[in-house]
């Protein structure tokens, strides 16, 4: 497969998740990163573009630039990555799909709903693909539990749980020039959800990715530790699903000695499962009455919806990057199968989208209304 020629706005120097997306890109070898709005401020893009290898006439001050120019060339980018803060995510993407340029976006979807219900319409109207990067997604253990729960081994869920800490806010960075923790308690630049939207989503996509359900209802509670901080850094949710099931979300950035501790539990009549994204080669499979089993990555008992999307020997570890490149990986061939005719429908799959991005908004703005109503039941 010939290289997808690839784009990127935002995502400079000093920005982490640029890093992630640009590695990820480049696993299998599937993109080559040949342009870039890298900054909003033009001298850092330029910069960080040279650093990179872009061509200098490829390195651009603006989105808006860099869309309409690219579009103009024989040679333009077939697709671009935005990772940028999430209020940029909307005006960005809408640039890029009006002109046919395939977009790859980091989650969460936009910063508002009228935002999101905006590019759900630029989405429809447009023949690229829309592609969110839910990563957690492309583990191959989660696959596994996927699938697991798809053939019938839990029987019918009846429990999920999902919780996300992680400790990194919980002193005020926000005041201390950290330009993450800046504009993730930004409302302006982050939305109305702060670590509902940054990490609660990642938790909410993954109980519906593996058990198939959907949230019907929840319940929040939302705090805001950090002293004069304007957006949450703590949250418990309780929800209700499809088919009757029930499930709890605790997701925070203020709980001291957790990393980033994305775990997941389903439990049916049947049996249960565990996996947690710090251990992310092993899934825990507890069938009804009989002893707990591990199940590998690529070892015994791993199936093929686990192996396809590893990449060596159970042993040897994968984890975030090679997570992120099995969307990347999957972004590619879908964008090749569109290009060689496929429907859009067909050709992205098991691949988070629009959807997903629009299912991740109403779990924010539900998580919001309930809080403000004293954790009252609010519907998704």
């Amino acid at each position: 497969m010939a290289r997808i020629r690839l784009g990127m706005v935002g995502g400079g120097n000093d920005a982490f998740i640029g890093g992630v997306h640009r590695i990820a890109s480049r696993i299998d070898d599937r993109f080559e990163l040949v342009a870039g709005a890298l900054s909003s401020t033009p001298e850092k893009a330029r910069a960080s573009a040279a650093a990179l290898g872009i061509a200098p006439d490829r390195a651009y001050g603006s989105f808006e630039e860099m869309a309409a120019a690219e579009a103009a060339r024989p040679d333009g980018i077939e697709a671009v990555s935005i990772v940028t803060p999430n209020h940029v995510h909307y005006p960005a993407a809408k640039a890029f799909l009006e002109r046919g340029i395939h977009v790859i976006c980091d989650k969460p979807l936009t910063a508002t709903s009228e935002d999101a219900e905006a590019l759900e319409r630029a989405v429809a109207a447009s023949s690229a693909l829309f592609i969110l990067t839910h990563n957690y997604t492309g583990y191959p253990m989660v696959r596994q539990a996927r699938a697991m729960v798809s053939e019938g081994a839990l029987g019918t869920i009846r429990i999920v749980q999902a919780e996300y800490p992680q400790d990194w806010l919980t002193e005020s960075l926000e005041t201390e020039g950290v330009k993450q923790a800046e504009w993730r308690t930004d409302p302006a630049r982050s939305g109305a959800g702060g670590a509902v939207g940054d990490i609660g989503t990642h938790a909410y996509n993954l109980a519906c990715f593996v058990t198939g359900l959907k949230g019907t209802e929840l319940a929040a509670d939302l705090q805001s530790f950090g002293a004069g901080r304007r957006l949450d850094d703590n949250a418990h949710v309780m929800l209700r699903f499809s088919g009757g099931a029930r499930g709890m979300l605790w997701c925070s950035q203020v709980a001291p000695g957790n990393e980033n501790g994305l775990r997941l539990r389903v439990y049916g009549d049947k049996g249960g499962l565990e996996w947690a994204q710090e251990d992310p080669n092993y899934l825990w499979f507890s069938p009804h009455g009989e002893p707990r089993r591990q199940i590998r990555r690529m070892g015994a008992g791993a199936d093929m919806a686990a192996n396809a999307v590893s990449r060596i020997p159970s042993g040897h570890p994968e984890g975030y990057l090679e997570g992120f490149a099995n969307i990347y990986t999957a972004a590619a061939e879908a964008i090749r199968a569109v290009q060689d005719g496929a429907s859009r429908g067909d050709a992205i799959g098991l691949l988070p989208g629009i959807s997903a991005g629009m299912e991740g908004m109403a779990f924010i703005r539900a998580c919001v209304t309930s809080s403000a109503r004293n954790a009252a039941w609010v519907a998704l």
